[in-house]
């Protein structure tokens, strides 16, 4: 048995669950984008596996970036202070653009990294996001792709972390109060 799962209070979304929605949300990208080559741009660190199993399941050719930004300075929650860590290597410009997210919470840094990128003229931006909490929205969020909606929990695995641990769970868990509290 793996030790990470006495931190949770339940397995929120297993494994073949999520991989099952990423497939979906897949082949619906590669259907819209059938004549182009998209650029994905995957937020790190969280949205790593998201942005992984996603490609391989896109039937068409791709490029993939990365940014990293900070809004939780190790905490829980948002500061809603935007901070870029890593920035997009590729020209964007005229270019159709799918940000890969793997969770929103308040809406806030989504939002900053839409206005961000959007600056750089890309020929379309979509957003894609694994997990939105609709209950922790601090602002109007519109999404292209979502794979899951759900309550406001603190939650980890297939990439979502606290306190860098727990990532390299296959699934998404709730995090027992007492770990972070």
């Amino acid at each position: 048995m793996n030790s990470m799962n006495l931190d949770l209070s339940a397995v929120l979304l297993d494994e073949h669950r999520i991989q099952a929605r990423v497939r979906e949300i897949g082949a619906q990208i590669a259907m819209e984008y059938k004549d182009t080559v998209p650029v994905l741009i995957g937020i790190m660190k969280g949205g790593f596996m998201f942005l992984a199993d996603l490609c391989r399941s896109i039937t068409i050719p791709l490029e993939l970036d990365f940014m990293a930004v900070s809004s939780y300075n190790g905490g829980t929650s948002s500061s809603g202070a935007v901070k870029i860590r890593k920035d997009i290597d590729t020209n964007i410009e005229g270019r159709h653009v799918i940000v890969v997210e793997d969770i929103v919470d308040s809406g806030l840094s989504l939002s900053y990294i839409r206005e961000y990128l959007l600056n750089h003229s890309p020929a379309s931006l979509k957003i894609c996001v694994l997990l939105d909490k609709p209950g922790a929205h601090k602002m109007e969020a519109l999404f292209d792709y979502v794979g899951f909606q759900i309550e406001n929990d603190f939650v980890v695995g297939y990439g979502l972390d606290y306190k860098n641990l727990y990532r390299n769970l296959p699934y998404i868990g709730i995090l027992k109060e007492e770990i972070y509290s």
